[in-house]
């Protein structure tokens, strides 16, 4: 008798495994689901994007005689990088028949790059508000940010340039997996930020301390850590949970990127994977995007009322 249940079960099972299998099939062949889900996407972009610009303009108001600070560029480039996808999506059956194909390349991969370069930014900001708050120069800072984000352009745009002169297979291979290392960079530099921001709690005297340990002691050490306000202990609270999504986002950037680069039931520059796609999207980009803005919505203080040291 419970033999026979056991087989009945794993039938079952086995049946609603081929389901999902079949179902998924059908909406990644059917053209109808492929436009939904792109649709779907551009209309989150859209939203991430639009909310962006609201957040823009009301710091803008806020402080205008401050101009263009980090924080503003920050939102702007949100902005511009969530709006371009959005149209990218909305026009997704026809970008893969743009000719020549280096074209889809630029077009699907430079709002990538542009991402990286506006949570750069955001490291950036932090590490220019650590500084000043210690008293220290914030001089190397900047020019250093500028000099990560040429290299990165220069050498994208040379693969770009190569794959345009000899489109092979292992090119487009050298270019995906040099984003994939360039994702795992940013997750890495915000992950060992976050630890350096809080290195007065922790001491690491050598760098065998696992990374499953470093993320799961972050928001103990934040707890713990000697603030002089509750303002400053907000701060604080704030860099530990951008630290942890951007480490999050751009980990999982840099895994699927590499499979990207190898296996092709990963691919995520064609129409036939419009699931795949929703769930990378949303898990590296839109809600990462999304989340950020909810943390960092809190605007500047008027002029007047307290003093406000910008950030240029």
């Amino acid at each position: 008798m419970r033999g026979l249940l056991a087989v009945e079960a794993a039938g079952t099972a086995a049946s609603a495994l081929n389901g999902a299998v079949d179902w998924w099939r059908d909406v990644n062949e059917s053209p109808l689901w492929q436009d939904r889900i792109f649709h779907a996407l551009a209309v989150l972009y859209g939203l991430v994007s639009v909310i962006a610009l609201v957040q823009l303009i009301r710091i803008e108001c806020r402080v205008p005689e401050y101009g263009w600070t980090t924080q503003k560029v920050f939102h702007f480039l949100n902005f511009l990088v969530n709006g371009v996808r959005s149209i990218v999506f909305v026009l997704r059956r026809n970008v893969q028949v743009v000719e020549p194909e280096i074209i889809q390349h630029v077009l699907l991969d430079m709002p990538g790059l542009a991402f990286f370069t506006t949570y750069a930014l955001l490291v950036l900001f932090w590490a220019e508000i650590y500084y000043q708050a210690r008293a220290m120069s914030t001089d190397g800072l900047r020019p250093t940010f500028y000099w990560i984000n040429v290299v990165v352009y220069a050498i994208q745009i040379i693969l770009w340039l190569v794959l345009w002169w000899k489109p092979v297979r292992v090119m487009i291979i050298l270019s995906k997996m040099f984003f994939a290392g360039v994702s795992l960079f940013a997750a890495f530099g915000f992950l060992l930020y976050g630890g350096r921001m809080l290195a007065n709690i922790l001491t690491v005297h050598n760098f065998t301390l696992t990374l499953y340990k470093l993320i799961s002691r972050l928001f103990l050490m934040l707890q713990r850590f000697p603030v002089e306000s509750k303002g400053r202990r907000k701060k604080l609270q704030e860099v530990g949970y951008v630290t942890t999504i951007c480490f999050t986002c751009f980990l999982i950037r840099c895994v699927m990127m590499c499979l990207n680069a190898f296996d092709k039931a990963a691919d995520l520059d064609v129409l036939n994977h419009p699931i795949l796609n929703f769930f990378y999207y949303l898990l590296v980009e839109i809600v990462p995007s999304a989340l950020v803005l909810f943390i960092l919505r809190k605007l500047p203080p008027k002029r007047g009322i307290t003093q406000y040291h910008p950030i240029h």
